[in-house]
């Protein structure tokens, strides 16, 4: 049996207008400057960028604010989950196509490990794809080395017995991730993506075996 793991932000969900945009809100709160998308991106190009609140503290240190991790994901958390009926993460946008699931599911195990803390993956899968069996579903407060450590695909590795696995992710530390975890790779390097030359050249660096612009190409790869 063959199993496909994803990662989730800007792989299964459009993360722009929730973590990204909570970001850039969370920098401009405490700094009053613009953080730009190109700039977020480029940080995550270097690698070791999975947590927000660490790119917002980082780049707040570079304004000269200096401010404690903890105040910073106090304020982000507040932002990002909101009342209930105001938080960014209801802005994400859903990015598989009806029927791509079901198609993958018959020939896949279908599986996840994000960098999103388990609260946060549980409540968007319930959301949009409520009845698609992803198991597992590893997230990063479950592993005590982050991306690209491979403790989180090892993780859900132990859980795919005999399961030849592919993982599926947007950034460099999720091709890391994978060829440190000894698996292949499919990045997704989307069409309209600040520095996507970039992107795709360390993908490439990193052994992936194919390149997509989004994740309804995956079929077509596999």
């Amino acid at each position: 049996m063959r199993a496909l793991i994803f990662d989730m932000d800007g792989v299964l969900v459009d993360p722009t207008d929730s973590y990204r945009q909570t970001l850039i809100d969370t920098v401009a709160h405490f700094s009053g400057n613009q953080l730009t998308q190109e700039r977020i991106v480029e940080m995550k190009n270097r690698g070791g960028y999975n947590d927000d609140c660490v790119i917002a503290r980082d780049v707040l240190q570079e304004f000269g604010v200096k401010i404690d991790y903890d105040k910073v994901h106090e304020y982000f958390e507040k932002l990002f989950w909101g009342t209930g009926s105001d938080g960014m993460i209801l802005r994400e946008r859903w990015l598989l196509d009806a029927g791509v699931l079901s198609r993958l599911a018959r020939s896949y195990r279908l599986a996840v490990y994000t960098g999103r803390p388990g609260q946060a993956a549980r409540f968007t899968l319930d959301r949009f794809a409520n009845g698609t069996a992803f198991d597992p579903v590893v997230s990063s407060d479950q592993v005590e080395n982050h991306k690209p450590a491979p403790d989180g695909l090892l993780r859900a590795l132990e859980q795919l017995p005999e399961c030849e696995p592919t993982y599926v992710g947007d950034n460099v530390d999720d091709g890391r991730c994978a060829r440190a975890a000894g698996i292949p790779f499919v990045g997704i390097a989307a069409a309209d993506a600040p520095r996507r030359e970039e992107i795709i050249r360390l993908f490439q660096q990193d052994g992936a075996t194919a390149v997509i612009e989004n994740i309804n190409e995956l079929e077509s790869v596999l």
